[in-house]
């Protein structure tokens, strides 16, 4: 037997329950997966705490979009991946699960110097940071803000950026200041006053922000320190953000999905991460059983980094 998270109904964490089902197997163009790793993301509580709908058809909601294992089956045509890989899979619906059977397209290797947490936890994050720096032309001499910056995208938006020769300014509460110093960024702090700390910091201006939190402030501080409103993104704000005129990314209402950006960036990330170039922060592992304690860990932003779940 096989054993899934699922939500039984729309609501909080305590809506999580750990069912089995069979084993399922691997149809045409598919890889059964043994997960040792999947990554935790606020898409995750999002899908059952009615804010997409509360459609009790959907119901019970199974959760996750990325995870990371050996393949262990392979349906027909198949001709790249072989039993006994080690990858990570993204996008993997269902991936809170100790089985999980995804599209062969799905998955990448895993790096051999890549541990299993961050690498069941590197995909969702690592990708929507290369698809925001990727919207908002970020490159050598921009100096970029990055809202949320010790949150898992704000993190991987900080040393993407770096990596193409920004510099960088993040946001993020007084506890965290080290961490951004750390990965390359000045830090600033949120709240009040945050235009004219960032304006101190970055005398010469700002070129580009990207907002991960959704806040009002972050936007509104974007547009008044950023000239080019399309060199703003946010993945969170998506009412304030069409309001304002600046980029949407991910799959929020009017936003770019930004799906072949995504996908080919896949690879150069497990690469990165493989030889430590980046670096995802574990900040806790959870039992699948321990999924609603995962998710409310997440919710109250009580963790630095990525959480991620160990079958």
């Amino acid at each position: 037997m096989s054993r899934i998270v699922v939500a039984t109904a729309y609501g909080g964490p305590e809506v999580l329950r750990v069912v089995d089902q069979e084993v399922p197997r691997p149809g045409p163009g598919q890889v059964l997966l043994e997960v040792h790793a999947a990554g935790v993301n606020p898409a995750d509580w999002k899908t059952y705490s009615g804010a997409w709908g509360r459609d009790e058809a959907r119901l019970p909601l199974r959760l996750g979009f990325e995870a990371a294992g050996v393949v262990v089956g392979v349906g027909e045509g198949v001709e790249d991946v072989w039993i006994g890989d080690e990858v990570i899979a993204h996008p993997a619906r269902g991936a809170y699960a100790d089985h999980l059977v995804v599209e062969a397209s799905s998955v990448v290797p895993k790096p051999p110097t890549l541990e299993w947490a961050p690498a069941g936890g590197l995909m969702v994050t690592g990708t929507t940071a290369v698809h925001a720096i990727t919207a908002t032309s970020v490159g050598a001499g921009d100096t970029l803000l990055v809202h949320g910056a010790s949150g898992g995208v704000g993190s991987m938006v900080v040393q993407l950026a770096r990596m193409r020769g920004a510099r960088v300014v993040g946001t993020a509460s007084h506890a965290n200041h080290d961490y951004l110093v750390e990965l390359g960024a000045v830090p600033v702090a949120h709240g009040p006053g945050l235009e004219e700390r960032v304006r101190t910091v970055a005398p010469h201006g700002v070129t580009a922000a990207v907002d991960t939190v959704g806040t009002d402030e972050a936007l509104d501080v974007s547009v008044a320190l950023v000239r080019d409103r399309h060199r703003v993104a946010t993945i969170a704000g998506f009412g304030r953000g069409a309001a304002l005129g600046v980029q949407r990314l991910g799959g929020g209402p009017g936003a770019d999905p930004g799906t072949d950006i995504r996908a080919e960036a896949r690879r150069r990330l497990a690469d990165l991460a493989g030889s430590h170039r980046i670096t995802v922060h574990v900040g806790a592992t959870y039992h699948l059983a321990d999924a609603g304690r995962a998710h409310r860990a997440g919710m109250d932003g009580a963790v630095r980094g990525k959480l991620v779940l160990v079958p």
